[in-house]
């Protein structure tokens, strides 16, 4: 198909897209590092059900019109694809959506499909999700740039929830937590907050709060600055005797330090002792760097830990 190279040298020719509209009853098509910055001539594919653009470079207006041809798409991914700013996308009949859009990581979407089941975006900034009441996975990720804006509704249906980037705003970290508050699974690996350039660390969130607001959490995939967010001193601070984590069953906690070890070790037991369904704990000991005698202190409490309860814990 067209790339980049030839585009400088055959500038007048048609697209070799425009070809692809003889085949009228398509019902999947993949397109792999293609360059569509001007729309192909095509008309409405009625059977097309699958599209996927793998590593092209786009523009906007040709995507948009590429997407009005395909308006009975069930499944849509568009994988490491550059040149996209703002991307909307209106596709009654939507269930599963895969965004992976190369470059600084600033684009904006707007989707509307009001039967989508699955969504995965990364490199937005801001999110709006317009009809979600079938939506049981999403998985945000901004590794180049921020998440500063989500608006995604209630998530009534939602059971899986992974938040990944270097930076979020808080506003943008709390909204989501809030509205995933029926969520089975959670993945949270966002290493800093921060409105601004300035990178922030979490603030302190009260871990009886958390959990009695995420009462259905069943698998917890907790990453540096949520745990270290969740070990603050006033974290159990609130904690009754009839307090209990209901229903998780599998925690996998990432440490990359060994600071404030006390309250680390207090929360990794306080999970243990709640979470009455506690059936697995996986502790990663990532990068830590630290040469003070407080890493080897940690880690042998960390050990202790493991050993005095070995059916339910292991490190890695």
């Amino acid at each position: 198909m067209d790339n980049i190279a030839e585009s400088q040298a055959f500038s007048g020719c048609a697209s070799k897209l425009d070809c692809i509209s003889a085949a009228r009853n398509l019902e999947s098509l993949k397109l792999w590092g293609v360059l569509m910055v001007e729309s192909p001539k095509w008309d409405v594919f009625q059977k097309l059900r699958n599209l996927e653009i793998v590593g092209a470079k786009l523009e906007d207006p040709a995507l948009s019109l590429v997407l009005q041809y395909c308006p009975y798409l069930a499944k849509l991914s568009l994988l490491g694809c550059e040149g996209i700013r703002s991307i909307s996308i209106n596709l009654p009949y939507l269930q599963q959506c895969k965004l992976d859009f190369y470059g600084a990581g600033n684009c904006s979407l707007s989707l509307t499909s009001p039967k989508i089941e699955s969504l995965e975006v990364q490199g937005c900034s801001w999110i709006t999700v317009h009809e979600n009441q079938h939506l049981r996975n999403l998985s945000i990720a901004n590794t180049a740039g921020r998440v500063y804006m989500v608006d995604f509704g209630e998530l009534a249906a939602l059971e899986f929830l992974s938040m990944r980037g270097v930076q979020w705003c808080w506003d943008a970290i709390c909204k989501m937590l809030k509205l995933a508050s029926e969520v089975r699974h959670l993945y949270m690996k966002v290493e800093f907050t921060g409105d601004f350039e300035a990178l922030q660390p979490f603030p302190e969130i009260d871990l009886v709060d958390f959990f009695n607001s995420h009462t259905k959490l069943q698998k917890f995939d907790i990453h540096g600055a949520m745990f270290a967010a969740l070990c603050q001193k006033n974290s159990l601070k609130h904690v009754d005797s009839g307090f209990v984590i209901p229903c998780l069953e599998e925690v996998v906690i990432t440490v990359r330090s060994p600071l404030n070890a006390e309250q680390k070790m207090g929360t990794l037991e306080s999970l243990l002792k709640y979470g009455k369904n506690l059936k697995a704990m996986v502790i990663k000991i990532l990068q830590m760097k630290s040469s003070h005698s407080s890493t080897d202190d940690f880690f042998d409490e960390v050990c202790r830990f493991r050993y005095m309860n070995q059916k339910i814990i292991r490190i890695e």
